[in-house]
């Protein structure tokens, strides 16, 4: 009977004895250093480094100043920006359904061949000079068409006395300058993306395995059903990275529209410089605003990225 005691004893000793603690392991220590050495920390020192320009100017009238006239243009940049690159997915997209791999004959010599010429142009022509060639030369040469087609349809007199002849008349008598050149801007920096933006949507519609497209034909589903609900949805996650550095490049690159009048953060800082002579202070303020801009749809990208990525994990 003692000897039970005894040993339950040491069997309750034992349960109750704490395990021993476990040994670090310094891979795992360093694989956790290795992660954390590559996050994001190139936000905190930009951040950091804006925060300090911002403190040692915030006293300066003349900085003030800059930053108040800027401060005019930057709605502008905005949604020249926005507008621009929605146009730019929606004919990107569009180039690259154009330029999918068919069988056909009559498909790949009128519309693939059609539209690879009208891409290769695009993407060889500069953005810069594409916005002085449509602002400043391809509307007043389409307006003119306009006008010669709407006299032409006037003169015929088909549609006098219609709801039509009323329209009609008003592009006859359009005019280059009832074109904003802002619109023409956005026309021009839309174009010129929308050319790469297709090979981006190219690369992400044929990343899809084509198995799953083998799957929904044989299930029933139509080509626009498999497209927009399996193809299309994967295809754009996987290109969210590229889609979003093109949207912080179209955000640069809007500044071009200054060249042509547009009002907008670089063209209101340039009025600014060049009515003050203040030219350091004035393209400070401006790359400053650029640079805020930038970082922060990088961050808004990133976040996206870290969001579609995790539910791909739990998927």
């Amino acid at each position: 009977m003692a000897e039970q005691n005894q040993e339950l004893e040491s069997q309750q000793i034992v349960a109750t004895t704490p395990p021993p603690p476990a040994r670090p392991n310094p891979q795992r220590y360093r694989l956790m250093m290795q992660k954390a050495s590559r996050g994001p920390w190139w936000i905190l020192v930009i951040l950091g480094l804006v925060k300090l320009f911002v403190d040692a100017v915030e006293d300066r009238p003349i900085y003030q100043l800059a930053w108040e006239e800027v401060r005019k243009g930057l709605w502008t940049t905005i949604w020249v920006t926005l507008v621009a690159y929605g146009i730019a997915l929606l004919l990107g997209l569009f180039f690259a359904l154009m330029r999918r791999p068919s069988d056909s004959i009559f498909y790949n010599l009128f519309i693939y061949q059609p539209t690879t010429v009208v891409i290769e142009i695009i993407r060889g022509i500069p953005t810069l000079v594409l916005v002085f060639y449509i602002t400043l030369a391809g509307v007043p040469q389409l307006v003119d068409l306009i006008n010669a087609q709407s006299e032409a349809l006037l003169n015929r007199g088909t549609i006098n006395g219609t709801f039509l002849e009323e329209h009609v008349i008003y592009l006859s008598e359009l005019t280059p300058r009832d074109i904003p050149t802002v619109y023409r801007a956005i026309a021009a920096l839309a174009i010129s993306y929308a050319a790469f933006l297709s090979e981006i949507f190219r690369a992400g519609l044929d990343s899809v395995d084509i198995g799953q497209r083998e799957a929904a034909r044989s299930m029933g589903m139509k080509q626009w059903q498999i497209m927009l609900t399996i193809i299309l949805p994967q295809a754009i996650r996987n290109i969210l990275p590229a889609l979003g550095n093109d949207f912080i490049a179209m955000l640069k690159e809007s500044s071009l529209v200054s060249v042509v009048g547009v009002q907008d953060i670089t063209r209101s800082g340039q009025s600014f410089a060049a009515a003050t002579f203040t030219f350091f202070q004035a393209y400070n303020v401006i790359a400053v605003t650029y640079l805020v801009l930038t970082i922060s749809i990088s961050i808004i990208v990133k976040i996206i990225e870290l969001y579609l990525g995790r539910g791909r994990k739990l998927n």
